[in-house]
């Protein structure tokens, strides 16, 4: 049976009626049109990803009936303990482009260096990804996912690590899959942000919601609030105020402990995800190029604010392809709530400082 109309009454295109079935393939194709530097290629590579996708959605949904949960005895160059389904997806990844003639260099969260798969002139594309977000959380049936980014190579660099070290405003797409009570897989390319979902029948992604605005504003913050005592204190001053009902923000918590299955939530209800800076992790713990990136992309694209606590995560200039950040993203308002606490903090700083004091005293005598 081919998707209702109901299901598809969810896609918002003038250019198509209510009852279209369009996969994600022929969206693919359709928005390479509206950018000239892309090609055929491009395509091919962004198909390389959600075929990789569709078979580690197929594993993740037999996990209980074949042996892929639990851990391995390897860690990654994170420090953490890799899980089976680690591994099996991100070995499914490296395949599924490996055989992309246009993918030049790949990097993973779970490997040491950058993989050079195409010489310069060759290979056009470097694909970053975190193959399995949320694995630690498999074994209790939670939603994990995938999120990729890609770039263009510079044609002028020779070492592999220079390629991969880019702003992240200069990404040419950015994506993340869920895999939860469905599989759903959201992208942009720089002209809005598009979800498909996994139809098991046909295996194929169908699109099911497209040009996604993020809401304005939402009444809901995610955070782990277990090391809410080790945040700097603008944090945990804007984490009391969201939590007051009758003169603050009235929102509540909702927190899953994966990343891409809260920033999905947040994408399409609204509100705010906080991973601040700690006393164990001063830098942050999320990972720049390949996790806090793509999401900032999205959510931009989607009209929504993605910053470290002092700049966009776009600007950000990085300096290592494993390099830590801070992570503030959501509804513009609400990230501007945060940022409003930051600013106030730093301000009092300012007029509290030894040097400011002495000066000011000195104006008036």
């Amino acid at each position: 049976m081919f998707p209702t109309k109901a299901r598809m009454d969810m896609v918002d295109d003038n250019s198509r009626s209510a009852d279209s079935i369009v996969t994600i393939q022929q969206h693919i194709i359709e928005n390479q049109g509206r950018h000239p530097t892309a090609t055929g290629q491009f395509s091919w590579l962004l198909s390389g990803i959600t075929l990789a996708c569709k078979i580690i959605a197929s594993y993740v949904r037999r996990a209980g009936l074949i042996d892929v949960l639990g851990a391995t005895d390897e860690t990654n160059v994170q420090g953490e303990v890799v899980q089976k389904l680690d591994q099996i997806a991100n070995d499914t990844l490296m395949k599924a482009l490996g055989y992309r003639e246009d993918v030049g260099i790949i990097a993973s969260e779970e490997d040491n260096e950058p993989r050079v798969l195409q010489e310069v002139g060759r290979g056009r594309y470097v694909v970053m990804f975190d193959p399995l977000d949320g694995s630690s959380n498999i074994d209790a049936n939670v939603p994990v996912g995938t999120i990729f980014t890609i770039f263009q190579r510079p044609e002028w660099d020779r070492q592999a690590v220079y390629s991969v070290i880019q702003p992240g405003y200069q990404q040419v797409a950015a994506g993340y899959v869920v895999y939860g009570s469905s599989t759903v897989m959201v992208y942009t390319t720089g002209n809005g942000v598009h979800m498909f979902t996994l139809d098991p029948q046909f295996g194929a992604f169908l699109l099911t919601r497209q040009n996604i605005q993020i809401p304005q504003r939402g009444n809901q913050y995610s955070v782990n609030e277990a090391y809410s005592h080790s945040f700097p204190e603008p944090y945990q001053k804007y984490l009391s105020w969201a939590k007051d009902q009758d003169n603050g923000g009235r929102c509540s918590s909702r927190y899953i402990g994966s990343l891409v299955a809260d920033f999905h939530r947040i994408l399409l209800k609204g509100g705010v995800f906080l991973y601040p800076p700690t006393d164990k992790n001063p830098e942050g713990k999320l990972r720049l190029m390949y996790e806090a990136n793509p999401l900032a992309f999205i959510a931009e694209q989607a009209g929504g604010m993605a910053t470290d606590g002092r700049q966009r995560i776009l600007e950000v200039q990085p300096r290592t392809l494993h390099q830590r950040t801070p992570l503030i993203i959501g509804s513009r308002d609400n990230v501007e709530d945060v940022h409003r606490f930051i600013r106030e903090h730093e301000e009092t700083q300012r007029a509290n400082h030894p040097r400011r004091r002495a000066t000011d005293k000195l104006a008036t005598s």
